[in-house]
């Protein structure tokens, strides 16, 4: 696929309101097929970006194309190529999962002889087919957000558009909706684009960009990412805190802290290492336990906070973007 144009194609894109620019002058680009993700926290700029990539924002500045088409010149073209699932419930609670459905394959020109069975496809895909005549005020949450990721698939597009796909859900419907998310590039052969701020979300993605305060400050594989990040972090306990302290010192050339009994440090490949430090520490460890570099350190390296920090100082600087705009 190396040859093919990129599903998505981003250069130099800006959106102001007012006198802030939401998002800064980003690019990028998405492979045919690929899930790319873009993690940052609420406020940095996510939702803004894919509401232009999906034509309902107009840019302040930049180009982008989505599915060979540009969003500004071609809009209907890139409408017709994107299936889309905001962040926000956007089905009629008093129509059946059914009529939701047949009422989106009107809206985008599916051929009537075409309907019934693409229906029952998408509706099989994310396990509601049984449920399909019943109303949607009578679905959980989870049975709803896959309505929506069905629905968004109805038109079979090439490129699907996921906004927060599951915030607000519990732990166990979240990754549920990931078990079908998961398949669904496999099953449609289409790419995946969706925002998220939830670090284990991301590590479902092909390639991250983490974006923070309108700008894409890293972008590469989940783990490519965290190895740039550096060492794995390893905790020990031992017999003699004080005395492994000074060895890991004079043997080792490693700086350690003690904190709640707890001795750490962090080493290249600290796997490779815990068989060598058991032979020559010289002090009895009662258990060890080795960390590699998470998602939270590579958002932590690149912006200087964590993730749950950013989400207050990103939602103060959106709201003085929403008053310019206003």
């Amino acid at each position: 696929m190396s040859d093919e144009r990129p599903a998505i194609e981003v250069d130099g894109l800006v959106k102001r309101f007012g006198d802030v620019e939401a998002v800064r002058g980003i690019g990028f680009s998405v492979r045919p097929g690929e899930v790319f993700g873009f993690l940052g926290p609420n406020g940095a700029g996510k939702s803004t970006t894919i509401n232009m990539l999906c034509t309902l924002l107009r840019p302040s500045a930049g180009r982008a194309r989505v599915a060979g088409h540009d969003v500004v010149a071609e809009r209907d073209d890139v409408r017709r190529n994107i299936g889309l699932v905001f962040q926000d419930p956007t089905l009629d609670g008093y129509l059946t999962g059914e009529q939701n459905l047949r009422f989106h394959a009107e809206l985008y020109g599916v051929p009537r002889a075409l309907t019934a069975d693409r229906m029952r496809q998408v509706l099989e895909m994310v396990g509601l087919w049984d449920r399909r005549g019943d109303r949607v005020e009578t679905y959980s949450g989870g049975m709803k957000r896959r309505l929506e990721i069905a629905r968004g698939l109805l038109h079979s597009p090439r490129v699907l558009f996921l906004d927060e796909p599951t915030v607000g859900l519990d732990p166990q419907t979240r990754a549920s909706i990931w078990e079908y998310i998961r398949h669904l590039k496999d099953a449609e052969q289409i790419t995946i684009f969706l925002t998220t701020h939830y670090m284990d979300e991301a590590e479902y993605c092909d390639r991250i960009a983490i974006m923070d305060s309108g700008r894409i400050v890293a972008l590469d594989t989940p783990g490519a990412l965290k190895e740039g990040v550096g060492k794995d972090r390893v905790q020990i306990r031992t017999a003699d805190d004080t005395a492994a302290i000074a060895a890991l010192r004079e043997r080792f050339d490693l700086e350690a802290t003690l904190a709640e009994g707890v001795v750490t440090f962090a080493v290249p490949s600290g796997e490779a290492f815990v068989p060598r430090l058991f032979a020559e520490l010289g002090v009895p460890i009662v258990s060890v336990s080795v960390s590699r570099p998470s998602l939270d350190d590579v958002f932590m390296k690149f912006t200087g906070s964590t993730i749950r920090d950013a989400e207050g100082s990103a939602t103060d600087w959106m709201r003085m973007a929403m008053r310019g705009r206003r």
